[in-house]
């Protein structure tokens, strides 16, 4: 590649000096000069004559630069890949903020707790305290799951109480709910029910409710808002389809024409979605659409491309209803077709002037679905395994010993709650960043993508801890149907394997790189504009340059000085909330560093960097727990004083710094490209200046996991956050989850009354007796899991007789000897 690029550049560069030096025998030819001229004439001809050598080099090392500036631009610009007008657009869409100031190397604490604070007016918690607690009650998690839907009852009680209008402004009906307000309440329906948290999710981040808000015409905002806000009309959107699904903005198979007909505008479009959620029972469809206009018939009132449309249930050639079953789960999730369906343009959403703007629609509403609704499934999925399963771990007795006693079961623990709390601090954070009025689409797909990957994780180590009850269906099973419900949001609104290894670093890249966007602009300018990008491109390009020689410097000294802060750092300094708080920024100094460094050497890769996903994935990895570690940083300083809360936010940090550390570590070693060995060399001398020295970061030691673990496993102010917004059924009702948080006090003082007992070789008294019978009555209901005299329509009929105990009876006909009593009847007899 070197050799490619310099032997042009050493050809021309011959050609511009001699152009250099023809110009400046110009100049002196026209320099006029005659032994006859005053002394004072000579000696101005003199001096002039003698400076004129340095001009002509002057000159001809600007022409020289010039000409080289002009042919490195058109080499990158040969070499750039096309850019659709769709991925033009994408660029133009959503905002930057903190994600850029993880690009540039250098965030700051201190400007996310002045900029962002979650937080709930009144009007919205008490709808938290009261409606969504009611709605909870009359959920019955494995009743919805067995029936594959609600009752009557729970449909009217969220359309009557706007559960499907959170967003909608007041004016039109809704409630106007904050976003951190929406996630709280999906947190606490996952709590309950999963089911609950998807059906309401859809309709309060992607269903067409928020676009109309956002885009629609005066009259679709009259028809459409009032009807979606009091529940009349359940909203979906259509945009997945057989051949676009992470890719689903492609558009296959969703196509749409303008055409006119008696008079009046329209488009005939054919689509066929499918994986639309709520689909089934919607009475009106969001569809997108890839629209054409081959005869100019918009005429300047709209373009071509991503195009939405509004269809009501009964619209004419409209086919909804029939279901997927995700996995287990009940939520509404279906298709939606049509073939040659006629739209009119009042139809197209904002109307026929918003044709082909759908992808800013998608855009900007999508963060809100990636970056809140999924993760709050998560959340929900924390918090639950916290109080639930922290609670039944020190129920739980085996060998005569709670098995919160257990190394493997504290290791457990403590990595579900401290991804828990990571989980909950980017969720924090992230509703911030919206409430602030931004739409950041790079931020939002981390939050997708780690906390659905995580809120799985969570929830395996909770099946682990809780086992045989976690696995056997029914009322009591409060992790089961989030087990099987997790999966489903791993996958949609772009497939996590796709969205880590090319959309966070392809999005970051192009967008939050402090000087990269006006240089791809600067490469996407025409012909007639290349001398205004050539002087943007230069300019830009030596900005990159000095970018990330500023980030080498600063790699290397927040390297070495991270390197002998960890070595020298006390394993109980986290106690100190200040020394927490000022160790582990400056880490995350170190890392954003890094990650800068290294994004700045991904230019060496041009146009090859969108196919080398295995490199963009670890990068992912190492943007993805630097934001989360300010995240979490962010959620400590607001909460702080809460007992245990510094132990646990250590725990949680020094885990994201050593994913950080590895996932640059391991793109040092396989950095692809021509220059790839060039570019590993630099980033590992940047990156870890001291070798192995210099990748400090471990794991958290066994101290601090029992630590952890302990805090939730026995009554602490941390359990009592970790148990905020999570459904509480009331005392004497059977829940399953709660009955385990309320047992737990109970429990904990039994032991330690039996202990002192043990230790003072002592009978009990009264009152000590009762306690301890009381929390055995308590574990003994507790560890009680569902049976079924049948568990299907079929086995509860009169008669049924299961097919194998069928077979049986028809094998032991044709026996002499039926059962092993026989014989010795037999013998009796005889």
């Amino acid at each position: 590649m070197l050799s490619q690029t310099i032997i042009p550049q050493s050809k021309f560069c011959g050609n511009a000096a001699r152009g250099g030096a023809s110009r400046a025998l110009s100049v002196l030819g026209t320099t006029s000069w005659s032994p006859n001229s005053s002394p004072n004439t000579q000696n101005k001809l003199h001096r002039a004559q003698k400076h004129q050598p340095q001009q002509t080099q002057i000159r001809t090392i600007l022409g020289l630069a010039h000409a080289i500036d002009v042919r490195v631009y058109r080499w990158a610009k040969s070499v750039l890949p096309p850019i659709s007008k769709t991925e033009k657009i994408a660029l133009g869409c959503g905002t930057i903020g903190f994600d850029r100031d993880i690009f540039s190397g250098n965030p700051s604490l201190q400007h996310l707790l002045d900029t962002y604070e979650p937080k709930l007016s009144e009007e919205e918690q008490s709808y938290l305290e009261n409606e969504v607690t009611h709605l909870c009650s009359i959920l019955n998690d494995h009743d919805v799951v067995i029936k594959k839907d609600f009752t009557k009852e729970a449909w009217d009680y969220m359309r009557d109480n706007k559960f499907f209008s959170m967003k909608i402004p007041k004016e039109y009906g809704g409630l106007g709910f904050s976003t951190h307000a929406v996630s709280c309440v999906l947190t606490k329906l996952a709590t309950q029910c999963f089911d609950a948290n998807a059906t309401v999710a859809v309709p309060n981040s992607l269903g067409p409710g928020e676009l109309l808000a956002r885009y629609g015409t005066d009259e679709q905002k009259q028809y459409f808002l009032p009807r979606l806000a009091d529940g009349t009309l359940i909203p979906c959107f259509g945009l997945t389809g057989p051949h676009s699904g992470s890719d689903a903005t492609s558009l296959i198979g969703s196509y749409g024409t303008v055409e006119e007909r008696n008079g009046e505008l329209g488009v005939r479009a054919t689509f066929k979605k499918r994986y639309i959620t709520l689909a089934p029972v919607a009475g009106v469809v969001g569809i997108g659409l890839n629209l054409s206009d081959p005869q100019n018939l918009l005429g300047g009132h709209g373009e071509e491309g991503f195009t939405v449309a509004l269809l009501e249930r009964d619209h004419q050639g409209l086919r909804m209803g029939p279901r997927h079953v995700p996995l287990n789960a009940a939520f509404m999730n279906g298709t939606v077709e049509g073939e040659d369906v006629w739209i009119p343009m009042s139809s197209i959403l904002g109307g026929q002037e918003k044709c082909g703007f759908g992808w800013h629609m998608f855009v900007e509403c999508l963060a809100e679905g990636r970056g809140v609704s999924l993760p709050a499934g998560s959340i929900g999925a924390a918090r639950g395994v916290a109080a639930g399963v922290g609670a039944y771990a020190r129920i739980r007795k085996q060998f005569r010993v709670p098995i919160a006693e257990f190394g493997g079961i504290q290791e457990a623990l403590a990595l579900a709650g401290s991804d828990g709390l990571i989980t909950i601090a980017g969720g924090d954070l992230m509703n911030a960043i919206i409430d602030n009025h931004e739409a950041p689409m790079v931020i939002s797909s981390i939050m997708k993508q780690n906390c659905t990957e995580r809120g799985r994780r969570i929830v395996e180590r909770g099946m682990d801890i809780a086992a045989g009850s976690a696995i056997c269906r029914g009322d009591r099973n409060y992790l089961g149907n989030a087990y099987m419900s997790l999966p489903i949001a791993i996958t949609v609104e772009g497939a996590n394997i796709m969205t880590r290894s090319f959309q966070i670093i392809g999005q970051g890249l192009t967008r939050c790189h402090p000087d990269f966007q006006d240089l791809l602009a600067s490469l996407m300018m025409p012909k007639s504009e290349e001398k205004e990008g050539v002087k943007t491109f230069t300019k830009q390009f030596y900005k990159i340059v000095g970018h990330a020689v500023q980030n080498f410097f600063q790699s290397v000294s927040r390297g070495v000085g991270a390197t002998v802060s960890t070595k020298t750092r006390s394993k109980t300094a986290y106690r100190d909330g200040d020394k927490l708080l000022d160790y582990h920024e400056k880490q995350l100094l170190r890392l954003s560093a890094n990650f800068a460094l290294t994004a700045d050497l991904c230019f060496t890769l041009g146009g090859r960097l969108k196919f080398e996903e295995l490199l963009m994935g670890r990068l992912a990895d190492a943007l993805g727990a630097i934001y989360l570690g300010y995240a979490t940083l962010h959620h400590y300083s607001r909460r702080r004083g809460i007992e245990g809360l510094e132990a646990t936010t250590e725990h949680a940090l020094l885990r994201l710094e050593v994913e950080a550390q590895n996932a640059l570590n391991e793109a040092s070693d396989n950095f692809p490209g021509p220059l790839g060995g060039l570019a590993s060399t630099v980033m590992k001398i940047g990156c870890f200046p001291l070798g192995n020295m210099s990748r400090p970061y471990r794991q958290p030691g066994d101290t601090l996991t029992k630590e952890v673990s302990k805090l939730l496993t026995t009554p602490s102010e941390l359990r009592d956050m970790f148990q905020e917004h999570m459904y509480m059924a009331p005392e004497g009702t059977m829940h399953q989850g709660s009955d385990l948080v309320r047992a737990l006090p109970i429990c904990v003082e039994a032991d330690k009354v039996a202990s002192s007992l043990r230790k003072e070789n002592r009978q009990p008294t009264s009152a000590e007796a009762d306690l301890i019978a009381k929390a055995d009555a308590l574990r003994d209901v507790l560890i009680q899991v569902d049976v079924f005299e049948h568990v299907t329509a079929e086995e509860a009929q009169d008669g049924y007789v299961r097919p194998a105990l069928i077979g049986t009876q028809e094998r032991l006909a044709g026996l002499e000897r039926k059962t092993f009593d026989d014989m010795g009847h037999q013998q009796q007899r005889a």
